[in-house]
């Protein structure tokens, strides 16, 4: 921690000495953004950016996936810090306690202009520690023929986990082919997946004062849920993570599964006659909920060039450049408003991706998300594999997850 404090008094010591006019003309900011390529919105707007900020340079490096999360994290740890990177947001508490990232200062209006609880996945300890930038919630997809051949309404998709359980039972004795997409692989979209039954059913793993709330009846209640469907699923569910999942019912063999809006075009490109709706509810919910899951940009300290780095990354995602990168992406918006309402309106389909915000909750924050991550998926499989009855088995998970919190 010292070593990161002493990086930022001898940068702000080098500042007290040297001359402004020549200091601002090299000034760089480096930015990591995670993908395949620069994105050609925030392409367009580093130019823009920098034509209006004279005497600064977002050196930006675009590193896949795969490796973009590590290669921040280890510059970071090595003292030499990138100005600004994509992360996702379940990593600001660990870089936050390192003292590796800065806070952010929202005004109390770009707060409220942000849907509900988009927020709470940037914030610990009272501060917020990164920028939203990409947010995704979860709706449920069914496929209408399959519905037909088992005798279902197919124009009804169920709202309940009594009727979403029935309606797997009935597809797969009726068809012989899976009512319900169960994830339960070895993979971080385990915990994700289950974490939509949780937020569908009033539940949370952790709350505000950091006490560990993974033990409580609305996850019971969710928790059994997901073992009552197992049967009515695809065979072997430790063996398939969402996407591989999500090709099952591509292919037409899976009667609903819990997806992102990314679907949307992949079905699009099939012969399937498809629906989609909001989440069904569990017996303790308030109304519709989903995960919900943001990717931040992050501010790192020891840079010298931090408040301005803060800026261009506030420019990149305010109210007016944010939806032309949400369109380009297919991503679920950060903020209500006009463009959302005309998206809507245009694609009806958006409707319950929006919907289960309402009553959505944030990906947990941990200082160890590893730690968190394995607890759930060990949870999940255990209760999936018929290892473990429910109640068990939150009860082992939520001592485990005391030391990761």
């Amino acid at each position: 921690m010292k070593k990161h404090a002493s990086l930022i008094a001898a940068t702000l010591a080098l500042f007290a000495t040297t001359a402004l006019p020549s200091l601002a003309a090299d000034q760089e900011i480096s930015f990591i953004a995670c993908g395949d390529k620069m994105q050609p919105a925030h392409a367009d707007f580093i130019k823009k950016w920098e034509e209006a900020n004279p005497g600064y340079k977002i050196a930006s490096e675009v590193v896949g996936w795969a490796q973009c999360q590590d290669k921040v994290t280890t510059l970071a740890a090595a003292g030499t810090p990138v100005a600004l990177a994509y992360v996702g947001s379940r990593t600001l508490k660990e870089f936050a306690d390192n003292e590796l990232i800065v806070p952010i200062t929202f005004s109390d209006a770009e707060k409220a202009a942000y849907y509900p609880y988009i927020m709470d996945t940037v914030t610990t300890s009272g501060k917020q520690w990164g920028i939203p930038v990409a947010f995704s919630t979860k709706a449920l997809y069914w496929n209408k023929e399959l519905f037909k051949q088992a005798g279902l309404d197919p124009e009804k998709p169920p709202t309940t986990w009594a009727e979403e359980l029935e309606y797997a039972k009935t597809i797969k004795e009726k068809t012989g082919i899976p009512g319900f997409g169960v994830v339960a692989k070895t993979f971080d979209n385990t915990m994700h997946q289950f974490l939509h039954w949780v937020y569908t059913n009033d539940g949370s793993v952790i709350d505000g004062d950091g006490k560990i709330t993974l033990d409580s009846k609305q996850n019971l209640e969710a928790l059994t849920a997901l073992k009552d469907i197992v049967p009515y699923a695809e065979e072997g569910p430790t063996s398939y993570e969402q996407n591989e999942v999500r090709a099952i019912f591509l292919d037409g063999k899976l009667g609903m599964i819990q997806a992102s809006v990314g679907a949307v075009n992949r079905l699009k490109e099939t012969k399937i006659d498809w629906g989609v709706a909001a989440l069904p509810l569990g017996p303790s919910a308030k109304g519709p909920g989903t995960l919900l899951i943001t990717d931040s940009l992050a501010v790192f300290s020891g840079t010298g060039v931090e408040e301005k780095a803060i800026e261009f990354a506030k420019f990149l995602t305010n109210p007016e450049n944010q939806p032309i990168y949400e369109a380009q992406e297919g991503l679920t918006p950060l903020r209500p408003g006009k463009a959302v309402d005309d998206m809507v309106a245009a694609n009806p389909y958006w409707k319950p991706f929006i919907d289960g915000i309402s009553n959505g909750g944030p990906e947990p924050l941990f200082l160890d998300y590893k730690g968190l991550q394995n607890t759930m998926i060990e949870l999940v499989q255990a209760v999936v594999t018929g290892k473990a009855e429910p109640a068990d088995a939150l009860k082992k998970a939520a001592a485990d997850l005391e030391q990761f919190k």
